[in-house]
């Protein structure tokens, strides 16, 4: 059997033999400030988590200021908004990026960037990014991906709105193009998701179709998503974070809060411990408990040569007698001698 598929990101080893590799997206809420972006840098390093992503483009590298009806959301969270608009009040601006990634180094965390273009790449990799997340919306986006793979770092794709063909596509030009390994992650490109939506065994399923390390960018409110998602084999959790949802910002909605996040690390770590692996034998911490398991005792005094009955003898806890299972081979036998009530059964003490 192959070993299952790693790669690593600032000396993190990520697969399934592995602690899970959760990521704290920030996303636009810095609010337009970079006193906050820095803040929201701290606050995230304290929660506990393997890496923080930030996201780099600008309104006009992302989209264009057009007034027409397919540049403007109709629904959901931005209803009404237009592309240009939304891009403009959430863009990390570059000329932050450089202290942003200063901060995440002097907190001791990993962190690293949505690319939306190449001059996005470019600046990162300046900054010394050591991976790239692609956004579901850019996975159909091969040039981008072989652009920003061709750096020779992990990439990390998102695979919302994405069939199998398209999945595979991506993956392979990312591959090709010399990406030092790929993580599929399964996304639901709604915002916030529904929890009836959020289909988490797509997880399981892209880990038998694919030879990478499988996880979840999730966009649900509270952590149950994520965390069903280690049980199904989940490597990676991709969530949003804010300082405090009620200061708003254009991801609040559906973005934890440090004490959840914190939270969310502690349990999606806590359920991978669990996972274990797959056995029947008895634990260490089990072996001491293995006396108190049902036996057959002697329940009433019983004189040698008497038979051996339901009266006299029983199935109880603790288990320094016969088996349970031995009852049927035991009754109408004769005890060898007298027996007293309290005695576990041995197979010296019948005929």
């Amino acid at each position: 059997m192959s070993a299952p598929p790693e790669i690593e990101i600032a000396g993190r080893r990520i697969g399934a033999a592995h602690p899970p590799y959760v990521i704290c997206e920030l996303s636009g809420n810095h609010n337009g400030s970079l006193d906050r972006a820095l803040a929201l840098i701290d606050a995230a390093a304290a929660t506990g988590c393997d890496a923080i992503k930030i996201q780099t483009y600008t309104a006009d590298t992302i989209t264009m200021d057009v007034d027409r009806p397919e540049f403007r959301i109709q629904g959901g969270l931005w209803d009404g908004r237009s592309l240009y608009e939304l891009y403009q009040e959430a863009q990390t601006p570059y000329a932050w990026h450089a202290a942003l990634f200063a901060r995440a180094a002097e907190r001791g965390v990993t962190l690293f960037s949505s690319p939306f273009d190449e001059t996005a790449v470019d600046l990162l990799e300046r900054l010394g990014a050591p991976a790239y997340k692609i956004a579901s919306f850019e996975a159909v986006d091969l040039p981008l991906i072989r652009y920003a793979a061709a750096r020779g770092k992990p990439l990390i794709i998102s695979t919302g709105m994405a069939n199998l063909a398209e999945i595979e596509a991506a993956r392979t030009a990312a591959l090709e193009a010399g990406a030092a390994g790929v993580v599929l992650l399964h996304c639901v490109s709604s915002y916030p998701a529904d929890l009836a939506d959020a289909n988490v065994r797509t997880v399981a399923d892209m880990a038998s179709r694919f030879d990478s390390p499988i996880g979840l960018s999730d966009h649900t409110r509270g952590s149950a998503a994520s965390v069903a998602a280690i049980a199904m084999g989940a490597s990676v959790i991709e969530k949003h974070f804010t300082l405090a949802r009620v200061d708003g910002g254009p991801d609040s909605a559906f973005s934890l809060e440090p004490a959840e996040f914190s939270g969310l690390v502690r349990d999606c770590k806590d359920a991978w411990t669990a996972l274990g692996r797959a056995h029947y034998d008895v634990l260490g911490s089990e072996r001491g408990n293995l006396q108190f398991r049902r036996s057959l005792y002697v329940s009433a005094d019983v004189k040698a040569g008497e038979p051996l009955n339901r009266a006299n003898v029983r199935s109880v806890r603790p288990g320094l007698g016969l088996p349970p299972a031995e009852l049927d081979a035991v009754l109408g036998r004769r005890a060898a001698r007298d027996l007293a009530r309290g005695e576990p059964l041995a197979w010296d003490m019948v005929e």
